[in-house]
């Protein structure tokens, strides 16, 4: 560190990544040049200033440079404490004469004037978000994309980068809804939409600075020692106390992050001010003085009678209205840029104004150290800071205790001296409450170890005893602004991101969980924006390898999973469901595809569960199940005999299948569901509803498990359970293809060609009329006869192949080494007892009606043949009405001088 310099180093991670003004400049958005004619009206955004003297210790530590790991960025360590980088206010310059209208502009001039700064996209873009029912929304939607673009981008190595990338795509959004609200309104829906993304910006920045100190300071523990260095220099004493002690290290940050908000927001004035005086202190006073003193006249109002700084106060005689009203607005504008960190600015105006005297005053708070005393070179260096800061510090705490004088100055005095009641009597907002609040506890904290270290100043020491024996922690500080009276505080302190940003800077993750736990269970929605924000705040923590609960974890990332698929933000959701657990991500993910209904949809989003790294097979086969065990109705048996037709329930089973379609590798999978399924289907006899189910299998499916089977190197049969679901798989379609055979059947028999009615006369014409269409008649009679041959016969051949399906009997597994499955076994022994008998009767039925009565009765000889043992499934009752058609069909042999069982009688 140079001691020679003329500022001291902050002891703050400000760097131009931490101002809006600097990422544009990044960005190479133009601001408009000093000479341009517009420039003394642009109000710029955050332009960085020669330091940051947001606290009265900031400038008094050392940085350290340790050996720290990748994560903290890729191109190189980050040094925790920076130089706040010397740059003039862009355009801004206090020494100008309308310096005035550069700074203060009205929000709308400043934005108006500032259109020349951004490219006409912009423009266009706020234009047309208007046209849309929600701008805001719209105009935000993208974030969703982006955010986890930005997230996939950055590997665990560059969290703090990722963090970066957050803040900039808020920010980005938060300038383009600007420009919105300005054309529909600051009540309209898009400035909520606005403000909640420039919550999350300061979020992100505030958690960026804190974790990235807190990640350090972890990697650090081994290298740092609690040693302290005597020494007789104020600024050593702090730079030591900053080395060691977290706790006023991240308490600097969070004021040094409050004052960036307040910067951003610095041209945020209700109107432009011009001050009545330019250049010299009181001139309107001045000017009545000398007045008096020619005229000799008396003062109708009195006036002060001197113009040194003390006189209003010590004659108590008021200064002329111009100048009072002057000072009053000069004590709010000095106090505003001292919350914005900007003391250099503060005294620059001060001495615009002709009041270098209170330049002067704001200037004491500067910590003293005499590089001399120990450099040990024969050139002496500059001494800095001051070196009677007590005597300053006592001054400044009795002014800003006396009453009679501008609550702004108060303040303004207060700040500089850590007396905290005058400051907060001019804090409206919550971040301005917690800005007075850690600024003062870092004053008092400092203050202390000057005290230990026997380096305070005597005239510290009688300051009250509150301020001295103050035990201030940072949950103090927020139980204080638990118990604030100012409604408007309290209503803020229960808003959601200062509720996010309070567990943040506490480090308190588990009081941050719960309240993501209670948010979530309460009745109100939250915001969609404020719900991405919580799953990748807890992604980041994850990543750094923080304790959390796993629970509430789970529970948000599940919440914000069903929001990007409520908004249809499908090509997003396998990417966050990959960061839950393995067996909830497979769930979750196939409850997701259950939604996805467009045929054309389906792939895509496969491939994107297979980039996502999720077990793309599982959460095919659990999606299926799912919908195929939906229906809460046992497989019992049957009592109906009309064909049911298909439900809409019954569709979805059908359409379901096709998740397991697309990758050949899932087709034996695809076999055993579809099995299930038609299994049902059956019992239900829903044919239909059956066969639309097995269509949806390729035809190749078979041979396509087999190939998988031998691709995959395996030179053994199929595995037990994979053979006997293909097995299974043409069982079902042997019986398809036989109730098929007998639907068409039945259809034909229906339609038997009706013989023409004889004609009623007997004419000629008429009876050669008739004629031609009985032979019409004859004709379309042989071939519905034969063509009902030819059904019978392939009704009969296809009943037989159930019947005698090889290898055991249909619906019968040959492999018996497979893993048990009891509800599939009482399943296929259910169908059994269910269709076989009702093909029998079936073909019994075909058979009569054709006169096939021989036939028949060896109907009955296969069925009580003990090869084949079909007599077993059915039941009593069955067999009964079984013999009674077979009784019909020996009366018919015996009409027609046969045998009971169609043999020819015996003389």
């Amino acid at each position: 560190m140079d001691w020679g310099q003329s500022e001291l180093l902050s002891p703050v991670v400000r760097d131009d990544e931490v101002t809006i003004a600097a990422r544009r400049r990044r960005k190479k958005v133009a601001f408009p040049s000093a000479a341009s004619p517009v420039a003394s009206t642009v109000t710029p955004a955050r332009s960085l200033t020669k330091n940051t003297p947001a606290s009265l210790f900031r400038q008094a530590v050392t940085p350290r440079i340790p050996d720290v790991s990748s994560i903290l960025a890729p191109g190189g360590r980050t040094p925790r404490y920076t130089h706040t980088p010397r740059n003039a206010l862009g355009s801004l310059n206090l020494d100008d004469s309308d310096w005035t209208n550069s700074m203060y502009t009205s929000p709308v001039s400043g934005l108006e004037n500032t259109s020349l700064t951004f490219t006409d996209d912009i423009t266009n873009l706020s234009s047309a978000l208007l046209k849309e029912d929600d701008p805001g929304e719209a105009a935000a939607a993208s974030l969703f994309p982006e955010f986890l673009a930005s997230f996939l981008k950055h590997s665990s190595s560059a969290v703090f980068e990722l963090l970066e990338d957050y803040q900039t795509l808020c920010q980005e959004k938060v300038d383009v809804l600007q420009w919105v609200v300005l054309r529909a309104g600051q009540n309209s829906k898009t400035a909520g939409v606005r403000w909640l993304l420039q919550q999350e910006s300061c979020s992100w920045r505030l958690i960026a600075s804190l974790y990235r100190d807190r990640v350090q300071l972890a990697m650090e523990d081994d290298m740092m020692t609690d040693l302290v260095v005597p020494s007789e220099s104020e600024k050593v004493v702090m730079e030591q106390l900053f080395q060691r002690d977290a706790v006023i290290r991240q308490s600097q940050l969070v004021v040094d992050w409050l004052e960036s908000i307040a910067k951003d927001q610095i041209g945020d004035f209700s109107d432009n001010i011009e001050y009545y005086a330019k250049n010299v202190c009181w001139e309107n006073t001045l000017n009545a003085l000398k007045l008096r003193r020619k005229s000799g006249a008396a003062f109708t109002v009195p006036l002060v009678t001197e113009l040194d700084p003390d006189a209003p106060h010590r004659q108590q005689r008021p200064l002329a209205d111009l100048d009072r009203e002057d000072d009053a607005r000069l004590l709010k504008n000095l106090f505003t840029l001292i919350r914005a960190g900007m003391i250099d600015e503060a005294q620059r105006l001060c001495k615009r104004c002709g009041q270098a005297w209170r330049a002067a005053t704001l200037e004491g708070w500067k910590l003293y150290h005499d590089p001399n005393m120990t450099s040990g070179s024969i050139e002496l260096k500059p001494v800095e800071g001051n070196p009677h800061r007590g005597i300053w510090k006592a001054c400044c705490w009795r002014m800003a205790e006396e009453e009679q004088l501008n609550r702004y100055e108060r303040a303004i005095y207060a700040s500089l001296s850590g007396n905290l009641k005058p400051v907060l009597a001019v804090c409206e907002s919550w971040e301005d409450c917690v800005w007075g609040y850690f600024k003062v506890m870092v004053d008092s904290l400092v203050e202390k170890e000057l005290l230990s270290s026997g380096m305070a100043h005597q005239e510290v020491e009688m300051l009250p005893r509150e301020y001295l024996e103050a035990n201030w922690t940072m949950e103090k500080v927020f139980e204080e602004l638990q118990a604030s009276e100012s409604k408007r505080v309290l209503e803020e302190t229960r808003e959601h991101y200062h509720i996010i940003q309070k567990y943040v800077i506490l480090g308190d993750l588990d009081g941050l969980l719960e309240e993501f736990s209670d948010w979530l269970t309460d009745s109100k929605t939250l915001p969609s924006h404020l719900l991405r924000f919580m799953t990748h705040l807890l992604l980041f923590f994850r990543t750094l390898g923080l304790a959390l609960k796993e629970e509430v974890f789970v529970d948000v990332l599940k919440a914000y999973i069903a929001l990007l698929i409520r908004d249809h933000q499908t090509s997003l959701v396998a990417s966050y469901v990959s960061q839950l657990p393995a067996e909830l991500a497979t769930a979750q993910y196939a409850a997701f595809l259950e939604t996805v209904t467009q045929p054309e949809a389906r792939p895509h989003c496969l491939q994107l569960a297979t980039d996502a790294g999720l077990d793309v097979a599982a959460v095919t086969k659990l999606v299926v199940e799912t919908v195929r065990e939906r229906d809460e109705r046992e497989f019992t048996h049957h009592s109906q005999t009309l064909e049911t037709g298909t439900t809409k329930e019954d569709q979805k089973k059908i359409d379901v299948i096709e998740w397991l379609l697309f990758d050949p590798a899932h087709r034996v999978e695809a076999i055993k569901q579809s099995n299930a399924i038609m299994r049902k289907f059956l019992a239900l006899q829903k044919h239909d509803a059956a066969k639309a189910v097995f269509s949806k299998l390729p035809a190749d499916s078979v041979r396509e498990v087999f190939h998988q089977w031998t691709a995959g190197g395996h030179s053994t049969p199929l595995t037990a359970e994979d053979d006997n679901a293909v097995r299974e798989h043409l069982c079902i379609r042997a019986y398809l293809e036989a109730h098929e055979a007998f639907t068409d059947w039945f259809s034909h028999s229906g339609s038997a060609p009706q013989r023409p009615a004889p004609a009623s006369e007997a004419k000629f014409t008429e009876q050669v009329a008739n004629e031609m269409r009985e032979k019409e008649y004859q004709a379309a009679l042989s071939a519905w006869s034969s063509r009902l041959d030819v059904l019978t016969e392939d009704v009969k051949e296809r009943i037989y192949n159930v019947l005698l399906f090889v290898n055991g009997g249909w619906m019968v597994d040959t492999r018996q080494d497979s893993e048990e499955d009891s509800e599939r076994s009482h399943q296929m022994a259910a169908l059994r007892s269910l269709c076989l008998p009702r093909l029998s009767f079936l073909l019994l039925s075909v058979l009569q009606s054709a006169s096939r009565h021989q036939e028949a009765l060896r109907l009955a000889d296969i069925i009580s043949c003990d090869q084949h043992r079909l007599y077993q499934v059915f039941s009593k009752e069955e067999l009964r009405r079984f013999l009674q058609k077979l009784r019909e069909s020996s009366l018919s042999l015996l009409d027609q001088g046969l045998d009971p069982l169609g043999y020819e009688l015996q003389p």
